[in-house]
């Protein structure tokens, strides 16, 4: 067992060579300044002069402070470094509770046990425990601090209410310290709770907060020694709207470089959790099993100075929340669109008119997901004027692609549109996996940091269209193979093309898609099974999705050999299973999954694309003039795709807590780019349904291929 672990070590030291060796321990002392709601652009060289000299002297970065819901409290902020996982208290927004005194210098904060008896918090004092278990004491000023560094009876061994008036030496009692300076967001309270609204002060009104945090700020700065690691960190939403906070560290080499973490893998993005990591490892103490986060790092140097940093933090803020804006009526453009083609092609379909305005029609809707990635190769949050460029960019790259599938030498044949769209789409996303996927944060079909579900890797929905465009792409070629008499060399194509794709997607570091792993391979193996003239039982699939979920198990094993800090959620999860956190894991996705069949943005398009592939099908002649039967007497490893495609939707509907979110951009990319190839077909006369007296509504979708 040993040697296999051991040569396992060293496969994984080939595979991740940035997950060598975790930093060696500072050893020294850390202090955590948190200033709730502080945003980058609250700062500026006149208006708050301690905190940009902190900026000066420290590398910086975006805070998504994402806990569990939509926004973060301070309370929960101050829990989440405490336990060194996302938490929440479970009950109104609001400030830490002020703890009482516990002899001598210390302090309890009190009903503590309600963390866990009541609230589920089971990893609170995770971080006060730490330090106390390495023989070390804890020093917090504010309610905050407490929270954060108390073990798990609640308690801390020094404590000052407030950094008002610390005397001198105060902040060297202990190696770790914490301070919570809420005097930015205390104005927001409005009957111990935070706002539903977004902003509820006037821009005067802040900066009067913001003036007095900064004083407070500098005391604290003045009153540590300077030997000591400093991290400040906005730990809250101050309203109803979530934002990217402020985020600094001081250290001896920090200055001038981007802050980021390896939870992220971005160079400015860090997360609540990994805090907890930055001050153990500060002050060299071991981090717990049980804390997600990795400690922040000083990455490459930034060009210009701290005006040009804060520009640049700031400009990422605006393009996470453009995305987070125009999110929800991009999806219900999309949905109308769809349900609208959908609707017209059957009316039109049935009097056999219209079929190449709706040719152009299914094309144009299949370019609209891979152009959301392709326009952020445009600096558009670099403009005074975002949301439109964003908009103007998204149609302009939906018409150009539509228009090289139409116009290109590929038109002539039924699937030479199919091949582009979907080449292209394959190539775009392939290609943002392999460069760090840039195109796919910020993008409203992607992630942004400032919602804060994924940071990096292969999201839900840009799986489904992955997975979509790798399959008929794959079926494309494996259609010409097969005209050819070469069905072995097509099912190879399948199974190469289309499993290179699933590890690209799922191999941590790199798409991290769990989910994706065990939908795509289901659909790989029907895909392929169809492609070379076999009939797909339920045994066959039930075994197909044991596979998927055998594969990424072991790619998460994998993941979880290497050191913690170097590990995906992937293999946090086998650590998850091994004590028994995974259940809650799987309850919390069980429970967002669910509530996505409720959505009227993605259950549209799932109902009536559905709708329309079963009547087309069952009633070809009626319904649809035979352009189904017809894409698929024309190539029927093109029917194979389909299937597969509907498989791995199924499936990754069921196993993501994006749910219908999945099967949704799954048949609206599948569904049109089909449709185009049935309807050059009838237009070429290529099909020979009728003439070869043929009963189209018999050509079943589940069959033994031609």
């Amino acid at each position: 067992m040993r040697r296999t672990l051991a040569a396992l070590a060293l496969v994984l030291s080939v595979l991740w060579p940035a997950a060598a060796q975790a930093a060696a321990p500072a050893d020294g002392r850390v202090a955590l300044i948190g200033v709730p709601g502080l945003q980058w652009s609250d700062l500026g060289p006149e208006t708050t002069p301690n905190l940009w000299r902190l900026a000066g002297q420290s590398a910086v970065g975006s805070l998504s402070v994402r806990t569990v819901g939509r926004v973060t409290c301070p309370y929960d902020g101050w829990l989440t470094v405490s336990a060194g996982t996302r938490s929440a208290v479970g009950y109104g927004c609001g400030l830490p509770p002020v703890p009482g005194p516990a002899g001598g210098l210390g302090a309890v904060i009190p009903g503590y046990d309600y963390l866990y008896r009541v609230a589920r918090q089971k990893n609170a004092g995770t971080l006060g425990e730490a330090v106390h278990a390495a023989g070390e004491c804890t020093l917090a000023v504010g309610p905050g601090a407490a929270l954060a560094l108390a073990d798990r009876k609640g308690r801390v061994d020094f404590y000052a209410p407030s950094p008002v008036g610390l005397p001198p030496g105060a902040l060297t009692r202990c190696r770790v310290a914490a301070v919570d300076v809420d005097d930015l967001i205390k104005p927001y309270l409005a009957g111990g709770r935070l706002p539903e609204a977004e902003e509820t002060l006037t821009p005067q009104q802040r900066a009067a907060a913001l003036l007095l945090a900064d004083a407070h700020v500098g005391a604290v700065l003045d009153a540590l020694p300077g030997d000591a690691t400093v991290l400040l960190a906005g730990l809250s939403d101050h309203g109803a709207v979530p934002h990217l906070r402020a985020a600094m560290m001081r250290t001896a080499d920090a200055s001038g470089r981007l802050l980021g973490s390896a939870s992220t893998h971005r160079e400015d993005v860090t997360i609540l959790p990994d805090i907890t990591a930055t001050m153990l490892a500060a002050a060299g103490i071991p981090t717990p099993a049980t804390v997600i986060g990795v400690p922040w790092q000083a990455g490459e140097s930034r060009t210009g100075g701290t005006e040009a940093a804060q520009a640049e933090l700031v400009k990422a803020d605006v393009a996470g929340q453009t995305v987070r804006n125009a999110g929800g009526v991009f999806f219900t453009t999309v949905a109308v669109l769809q349900v609208v083609f959908y609707v017209t092609a059957f009316l039109l379909m049935r009097r056999r008119r219209g079929l190449g305005g709706i040719r152009v029609a299914a094309l144009a809707l299949a370019s609209v997901p891979v152009s959301t990635y392709l326009v952020n190769l445009l600096p558009w949050h670099h403009t005074a004027i975002p949301l439109p460029v964003l908009v103007g960019g998204l149609a302009g790259g939906t018409l150009l692609l539509a228009a090289a599938a139409l116009a290109g030498p590929w038109r002539h044949s039924p699937l030479g549109p199919l091949t582009v769209v979907a080449g292209v789409t394959a190539a775009v996303l392939a290609g943002d996996l392999l460069t760090g996927t840039p195109l796919q944060l910020n993008s409203v079909m992607g992630y942004t940091a400032v919602v804060g579900a994924r940071y990096y890797g292969l999201g839900n929905i840009p799986f489904a269209l992955f997975a979509t465009s790798v399959l008929l792409l794959a079926t494309a070629i494996a259609h010409h193979l097969a005209g050819r008499d070469r069905r072995t060399a097509a099912v190879a194509a399948v199974v190469v093309l289309g499993c290179s794709a699933m590890l690209l997607g799922g191999w941590p570091g790199m798409g991290s898609d769990f989910g994706g792993v065990i939908a795509f391979v289901p659909g790989i193996a029907v895909t392929a099974l169809l492609v070379a003239g076999k009939r797909v039982s339920i045994v066959r699939l039930g075994a197909f999705c044991v596979a998927g979920g055998v594969t990424v198990m072991a790619i998460a094993y994998l993941d979880y050999l290497r050191p913690p800090g170097s590990q995906s959620h992937l293999g946090r999860f086998v650590g998850q299973v091994f004590t028994g956190e995974a259940t809650e894991v799987v309850s919390r996705k069980l429970g967002a999954m669910l509530g996505t069949l409720l959505s009227p943005n993605l259950m549209p398009i799932v109902i009536t694309a559905v709708a329309f592939l079963v009547y087309a099908l069952l009633r070809p002649g009626a319904a649809s003039a035979g352009v189904l039967p017809a894409a698929f007497g024309h190539s029927p490893a093109l029917k194979a795709g389909l299937v597969g495609t509907l498989v791995s939707g199924v499936i990754g509907m069921l196993v993501n807590d994006s749910g219908a979110a999945v099967l949704s951009m799954a048949l609206a990319l599948g569904v049109p780019l089909v449709l185009s190839v049935g309807i050059k077909t009838l237009h070429d006369g290529a099909s020979g349904y009728e003439d070869a007296g043929q009963d189209p509504a018999s050509s079943s979708l589940v069959s033994r291929s031609s």
